[in-house]
C-alpha cells in the first residue's frame, strides 16, 4: 500500500519493514555499504517513496532516530532544507558511519547553504566518515551549487591537498572525487585541479600519489576535456 505524503514517521518505518529484502542487503554488502541496520531497500525504491512524502522537518528529525539505513536515508530525503542547522547536521554527523549515508547528507548541507561552514570545519576533523563529508559535500557542490564563484573552489582546492595524505578509504576516495568534480566544473578550474593532481602525483606519499594519478587520468582524459569546453 502507497505511503500518503502526510505519513508519519512510525508508519514510514512500518512500511519499510515490508519491503526488506535479505537478497537486496547482501548485494549493498558487497557495495561496502553498512547494513548492520539495514533492511535492504534499494535506492531505486525508496526516491520514488521519498518523492511522494511530502518534506517535513519534524518528521525527519524523528525519521533519523530510527538509526534504520532506509529511515534515515528518507530523513536526509525529505527534510526541509531550509531548517536545517549546523548544529542538526552536526549531531547526525557524529552517527555517520557508512560512506552511503555520508554522500547523501552531502546533498542535504548543500541545499541548507551549509557547505561554506561545515567543509573546513569537517576537514580538520579527524573522524573518517565526519572528514569525508567535507570532501564529500566538495564534490556535490562542484556539481550542484550552479552560482558559486570559482573562487570558492579554488580555496577548496587547499583543503584538498591538505587531506591528499590520508590513507583511510573513505577519505581518500571523497578527496580524490572532490578533486575530480572541482577540475570538470569548468574550464578556469581545470587548470588549478590539474596542477594539484600533477603535484600530488609526483608525491613519494601513497595516497597522495594514488589521488593524483587517478584525478589526472581522468583531467587529461579527451571525452572529460570536450565536456569541459563544452560549458564555456
Amino acid at each position: 500500500m502507497a505511503l500518503a505524503p502526510a505519513s508519519t514517521a512510525d508508519e514510514i518505518v512500518a512500511h519499510l519493514h515490508t519491503l526488506a529484502s535479505n537478497e537486496s542487503r547482501a548485494s549493498m554488502a558487497r557495495l561496502g555499504i553498512v547494513t548492520d541496520f539495514a533492511l535492504g531497500i534499494s535506492n531505486a525504491v525508496l526516491n520514488p517513496i521519498a518523492r511522494q512524502l511530502k518534506r517535513d522537518h519534524v518528521r525527519a528529525r524523528v525519521l533519523w532516530t530510527s538509526d534504520v539505513r532506509e529511515a534515515r536515508l528518507l530523513a536526509i530525503l525529505t527534510d526541509e532544507p531550509s531548517k536545517v542547522t549546523r548544529a542538526q547536521v552536526d549531531a547526525m554527523a557524529a552517527g555517520f558511519g557508512s560512506w552511503e549515508i555520508v554522500d547523501h547528507a552531502a546533498y542535504l548541507i548543500c541545499e541548507a547553504k551549509l557547505a561554506h561552514e561545515i567543509i573546513p570545519a569537517y576537514a580538520a576533523d579527524e573522524r573518517e566518515f565526519v572528514c569525508r563529508t567535507a570532501f564529500s559535500t566538495i564534490a556535490t557542490a562542484a556539481v550542484h551549487l550552479k552560482k558559486e564563484p570559482d573562487d570558492t573552489f579554488v580555496a577548496w582546492l587547499d583543503l584538498i591537498e591538505a587531506r591528499a595524505g590520508d590513507d583511510r578509504n573513505f577519505v581518500k576516495k571523497a578527496v580524490n572525487w572532490a578533486l575530480r568534480q572541482v577540475g570538470k566544473r569548468s574550464l578556469a578550474l581545470h587548470a588549478p585541479a590539474l596542477r594539484l593532481s600533477e603535484k600530488l602525483a609526483a608525491l613519494d606519499n601513497k595516497a597522495a600519489r594514488w589521488i593524483g594519478k587517478d584525478a589526472v587520468r581522468e583531467l587529461t582524459d579527451p571525452k572529460t576535456l570536450a565536456r569541459i569546453d563544452a560549458k564555456r
